[in-house]
């Protein structure tokens, strides 16, 4: 049976369910799509490459080619250049004394605290983390965060296992800085980078006392991988080898050491093993010779170079890309008409990740209709996405602790589903992505669905309060922009167009229509309310009877099982 089969959900009404078992797997490749471009390809490609698809955004990228669309969205055209945005801030001040950052001042760059009665770290992570899911709602028309958020699964540290601020912040900075470049460069980076150091040991790793653990990962997780038959083909003398490469790395947690504020990593000398390191046949036999001295950094390059000719790196990469852009499950079909020659065009272009992922969602194969709405969202996708495609809206900076409130909001609901941003449960990342067979079904089960539920209940009601500051879903302002808001019937479709990624029957269009009439039978009974509201919405009697039905209808809409998929 094809695994494209719609999940079955218990949501409170009968489960929903699509039967795809006579449908085969696709045999579509690389090749450009040169089909319809209609508000359900414009949907599917936000949707996949974006948290959500908000209607403005799909109403610009529809006046747009395909191709300009996904140029658009790789930052090739319409982008200004990539500038970071401004680091998070003390936003914690009530409740926490901070000695070495003042009130709503950007804390990166400044020393922790914990002298036993001052503990700043776990109060930054969270300011951290709630400013991360800041960037993904106020994301521009760009692949730029859902890349993060991939490579913060791919690179994966934790943050609770890190404990210096500055590091993890300049972590997912350097994920963000490098999310459209150059993947080699990024691996090479996230080497040496200060969080990852940390978190595998790297910084304990030296001459007399070699640490394997991230010549380990480096290998089995970012880059080589495991064969077919799940075991990796270096040998275990090559993660010793790389090991004994990467002795001698360094963090500083004083400063002055390799910049004016201190927090990056730095090379020991002393601490490097000058002695040649001779790697298996896996790899040629090569011997990455020792060097002394500050030239011992430069050993790191002819390790990466050395991983880096192997092809096994672009396929393990492209399958990586493959699975959280498209679809889990890569037959051998997908594996010779789209991976294989996905690697080929990421090693023709120097391990480059824009004309790669150019090439995937340029592709038939991308748009396949058996590649639309197969996908169950993850619990980030799902609360920032919904928070997106609503068009909610959040605290200005007039209200430091009422925005962060309202943005760690999203992400202690997506926390409360499994996936908390930067802390995943293993150095593998979340078991979503790649535990085998379920992959993206393990988002959903007993103790998450219905918490999805409660939070689209809630937004869609009475909200989340916290200082000063509601987080909550306005279903009356979000109708007024739609094209007919009047006609219940044109109301339907374009809000089922703008919110499922699959068409649905008839009887489930009928039973939104009995929740606009509220029982009754004629369309009038819908359009009249609104016209009341709409010519005079100050009259509190005519907002409380369009707004409690619409309350109704868009909280059945996200309850249901279409909702949960992407």
């Amino acid at each position: 049976m094809d695994r494209r089969e719609f999940l079955t959900l218990e949501t409170g009404q009968a489960p929903i369910h699509q039967d795809f078992s006579n449908i085969f797997r696709t045999q579509s490749g690389l090749a450009p799509y040169t089909g319809a471009w209609t508000i359900s390809e414009v949907r599917h490609l936000l949707k996949r490459t974006m948290f959500g698809a908000k209607k403005s955004d799909i109403d610009y990228f529809l006046s747009l080619s395909m191709n300009d669309s996904v140029d658009t969205i790789l930052e090739l055209i319409n982008h200004p250049p990539f500038t970071p945005p401004a680091p998070p801030v003390n936003n914690y001040s009530a409740t926490l004394n901070d000695p070495n950052c003042a009130a709503g001042q950007p804390w990166p760059g400044t020393a922790d605290t914990n002298n036993g009665t001052i503990y700043t770290y776990t109060s930054r992570k969270k300011s951290l983390k709630s400013w991360w899911i800041s960037q993904m709602v106020g994301q521009p028309r760009s692949i730029r965060e859902k890349m993060v958020l991939f490579y913060s699964n791919h690179f994966v540290i934790e943050f609770d296992m890190v404990t210096v601020s500055t590091y993890v912040y300049r972590y997912n900075e350097l994920l963000r800085a490098n999310a459209l470049g150059n993947f080699k460069t990024l691996t090479r980076e996230i080497t040496i980078n200060s969080a990852m150091l940390k978190y595998l040991n790297g910084d304990k790793n030296t001459n007399t006392a070699p640490n394997e653990n991230y010549g380990r990962e480096l290998q089995e997780l970012f880059t080589v991988g495991k064969d077919a038959t799940g075991l990796p083909p270096y040998t275990e003398d090559d993660v010793q080898a790389a090991a004994r490469v990467l002795t001698g790395w360094k963090n500083d947690l004083v400063g002055g050491l390799t910049s004016a504020n201190g927090f990056n990593s730095y090379f020991e000398p002393t601490k490097h093993d000058v002695n040649d390191k001779l790697f298996s046949s896996f790899y040629g036999g090569v011997t990455i010779t020792g060097q002394s001295g500050m030239n011992g950094a430069l050993e790191m390059d002819d390790l990466m170079n050395m991983i880096f000719a192997k092809d096994e790196v672009a396929l393990n990469i492209c399958r990586r890309l493959y699975r959280f852009f498209v679809y889990y499950e890569i037959d051998a079909a997908t594996e010779a008409n789209v991976i294989v020659p996905l690697a080929q065009i990421f090693r023709t272009n120097n391990y480059e990740i824009a004309p790669t992922l150019s090439a995937l969602l340029k592709s038939e194969h991308f748009f396949d209709v058996l590649n639309r709405g197969c996908v169950i969202k993850s619990p980030i996708d799902f609360t920032v996405g919904m928070s997106r495609e609503f068009d909610v809206a959040f605290p200005d900076s007039s209200n430091l602790a009422g925005q962060y409130s309202a943005w760690d909001r999203l992400r202690t609901q997506a926390s409360s589903m499994w996936q908390d941003a930067g802390d995943p449960p293993s150095v593998a990342g979340w078991q979503a992505y790649y535990q085998q067979p379920s992959y993206h079904e393990m988002w959903i089960n007993s103790d998450s669905l219905p918490k999805r539920n409660q939070f689209t209940d809630r937004m869609c009601s009475n909200g989340y309060t916290s200082n000063g500051a509601t987080l909550i879903f306005d279903p009356v302002i979000f109708t007024t922009t739609l094209t007919t808001p009047g006609d219940p019937l044109l109301l339907i479709d374009e809000v089922l167009s703008l919110l499922y990624s699959i068409d649905v029957s008839q009887t489930l269009k009928d039973y939104l229509l009995t929740i606009l009439l509220s029982g009754q039978t004629a369309n009038y009974y819908w359009t009249n309310a609104w016209d009341d509201y709409m010519g005079d919405p100050t009259n509190t009697s005519y907002l409380m009877i369009v707004q409690s039905r619409l309350q109704s209808f868009y909280r059945y809409i996200m309850d249901l099982s279409e909702y949960q998929l992407s």
